[in-house]
């Protein structure tokens, strides 16, 4: 049974909520000593895949699955084939605007890291803030709400560049990536639409790609990012179309047997390329790629038996704005860190280490999660 309306679907809002939890929290434990290796990111050139090294891609795949669903619901209300192209084309500005913003705090003469964060995030939510539909002088006033923000955003660009390194893409920033993964997904869903003939065909050019860039046979220096962060892109842009082609509540079975034998396709995959690359987050490597859509994909598939087929979406309930407000919850951080070093306030010891530490950590994932619940309830969210 293709899936007749396009309301939300709760396996993808449940797990990009988990995801943007465990971002929040892996993003945290970098501070801590003492504890387990595996929880960490690999270095470079070490041969592992650390839980903190499938969040990310996590993330990516999560978004690639809501790219069908946000794009058929712009048709279905009524949205022109160029307002979509252009919310398409706005969407990935600010996004890579965010990113490049991210990576360009630090080394400002005269207004510290704290600080540029700070103001930062409030230019973010100026400009991107969502704003009630009103007319008269409300509107007049979200509309100079809108121009403060970008003549914010613009000043921390000209002043660092007056007073200290210049602003620069050094690299595009977790946000950035997301962007351009985002763009390249999204304008290729806008050609193949709902054919799952031409999703999958596309799915193995980039699987290709990923091989033969990686292989140092076909560089692609003309497109931005990574070719594997795009392939975790499109495989979650897959994973939805398979479900609206297989996915029946009264017979689950089918779609999961799907993504389970997709699943050990990539296990065998993984083990294949790693005599030929290791599994490298940083080197973005075919092995990381391949071992986590192993992961992802029967995990997808138990999070949709769980939720849509059992109705136990109310379990996650307490990580809900994460899922459905997530691009807030990802900046508030920002401020949070930088407010903390600036009041000089710094945590007990004893949560500095080892299993406290964790539990601190995850602490502190639950308020944020908390925090971005009560700004939406208060109506501040960011979207783009």
């Amino acid at each position: 049974m293709k899936i007749a309306s396009l309301q939300r679907v709760a396996s993808v809002d449940v797990l990009r909520a988990l995801t943007m939890f465990l971002m929040l929290f892996v993003n945290d434990i970098p501070s801590l000593t003492n504890i387990p290796h595996w929880l960490e990111h690999a270095e470079m050139n070490e041969d592992m895949l650390g839980f903190s090294d499938t969040i990310f891609p996590a993330f990516l795949f999560c978004m690639g699955m809501s790219i069908s669903f946000a794009i058929q619901n712009r048709y279905k209300k009524g949205d022109t084939h160029l307002q979509v192209v252009m919310h398409i084309f706005w969407r990935t500005v600010a996004l890579v605007a965010m990113g490049l913003f991210s990576v360009n705090s630090g080394g400002v003469d005269g207004l510290s890291h704290a600080w540029f964060s700070i103001l930062m995030v409030i230019g973010f939510f100026l400009t991107w803030g969502v704003y009630p539909k009103v007319e008269g002088k409300k509107k007049f006033l979200y509309t100079g709400m809108k121009i403060t923000g970008v003549s914010l955003l613009t000043f921390l660009v000209l002043f660092k560049g007056m007073n200290g390194q210049p602003f620069e893409q050094k690299w595009w920033g977790i946000l950035g990536l997301i962007g351009w993964t985002y763009a390249i997904c999204a304008l290729i869903y806008l050609f193949t639409r709902e054919s799952l003939k031409w999703n999958a065909a596309v799915w193995l050019l980039f699987m290709g790609l990923v091989l033969l860039n990686h292989a140092d046979a076909l560089p692609l220096p003309f497109i931005p990012s990574d070719m594997t962060l795009h392939a975790f892109g499109m495989s979650g842009l897959l994973t939805s179309l398979l479900m609206q082609q297989y996915a029946q509540k009264e017979r689950s079975g089918k779609f999961i047997a799907v993504l389970c034998a997709l699943g050990i396709v990539m296990l065998i995959a993984a083990f294949v390329s790693h005599p030929f690359w290791i599994i490298s987050k940083i080197q973005a490597t075919p092995t990381w790629l391949f071992f986590c859509l192993a992961a992802f994909l029967p995990l997808f598939g138990f999070f949709y038996w769980l939720t849509d087929v059992k109705g136990k979406a109310n379990w996650f309930d307490l990580m809900k704005p994460a899922g459905t407000a997530t691009l807030t919850c990802y900046v508030i951080p920002y401020v949070w860190y930088s407010v903390q070093q600036l009041v000089g306030w710094h945590y007990p010891e004893v949560l500095t280490e080892g299993i406290p530490g964790l539990l601190k950590s995850a602490l502190f994932s639950l308020v944020i999660v908390g925090i971005t619940g009560l700004l939406v309830k208060a109506k501040v969210k960011l979207k783009v």
